[in-house]
């Protein structure tokens, strides 16, 4: 049995809250003026200034819509149905992200949700019997006009993180995850495995074999590999990789440069994404 007198806690929780409203003689009317009473308490410190961005932030939330925070179709990473674990998993990787997106023939076709933690058994069974129809989820699909308050809600009472979002032609704008919502009341959150786009560009695999994005810059390339690509023709290391190749090369195309080994993981119809370097030397 608690020592503490059981109101006690009580009284200690709605303390903040009755210093905030004595300072007042009037109630807000409106939420022009809550905010300006929240904005004066912390000026009196009856709470920090993280607490008052996380309030502005929620009482933001409550007048946004979905179309305000979306990731426009152009910018998803999507995996389509009839793909081998071989074509997606370079471009899963290059993302980072948790969920994606499995279409089939054009994004307004959204199959289902693939998670990345369910590709896990890949590790252990290998790819015999592999099947991506079998892996994927229900996608959940949502109107632009809905409010991210009431959409945050359903995130957590149904207990998914992602949506796909309609226009009004019913075709696929976007979509939209548990996160960007609450990015817009907390601001941006990163985990253990963000880093710096310096440095997340070049990730060692194993000994003298590399991941690396192609629009690594090519100075910041050679000072990675203590090399000398020419800097001044190109700005990336991509395009000292496209100028060697001589067209644009498609996945598993390799070519050598100085000794550096350079194979495409990841391609599309204009430009390299993703690369596998093997060094000379160890690095």
């Amino acid at each position: 049995m608690s020592d503490e007198p059981p109101s006690s806690q009580k009284q200690q929780d709605r303390s903040w809250l009755r210093k905030l409203m004595s300072s007042f003689s009037t109630e807000p009317t409106s939420r022009a003026e809550l905010l300006t009473i929240i904005k004066e308490a912390a000026d009196r410190n009856l709470f920090d200034q993280e607490a008052l961005h996380i309030i502005e932030g929620a009482l933001e939330v409550s007048d946004q819509r979905v179309h305000d925070i979306l990731v426009p179709r152009s910018k998803m990473v999507v995996v389509r149905i009839e793909e081998t674990p071989e074509q997606f998993l370079p471009r899963i990787i290059e993302s980072g992200h948790s969920r994606f997106p499995v279409i089939e023939e054009s994004t307004d076709n959204v199959r289902g949700i693939l998670l990345a933690k369910d590709l896990l058994p890949l590790v252990l069974k290998g790819k015999e019997n592999f099947s991506l129809e079998q892996m994927i989820r229900p996608a959940n699909v949502i109107p632009e006009s809905k409010r991210l308050n009431i959409l945050l809600r359903e995130f957590r009472e149904n207990r998914y993180h992602m949506a796909m979002v309609l226009d009004e032609y019913g075709g696929i704008s976007g979509l939209v995850t548990i996160e960007d919502i609450l990015e817009e009341i907390v601001g941006e959150i990163e985990d253990e495995t963000d880093e710096e786009d310096t440095d997340s560009d070049i990730r060692k695999l194993e000994n003298n074999v590399f991941i690396v994005k192609a629009l690594t810059p090519v100075d910041d390339f050679n000072e990675f590999f203590s090399c000398g690509f020419p800097e001044d023709d190109f700005d990336t290391i991509g395009g000292v990789v496209l100028n060697a190749f001589g067209h644009l090369a498609k996945r598993n195309e390799s070519v050598t440069i100085d000794g550096y080994t350079f194979t495409v993981l990841y391609s599309d119809s204009r430009k390299l994404h993703l690369l596998r370097v093997s060094t000379p030397l160890e690095t």
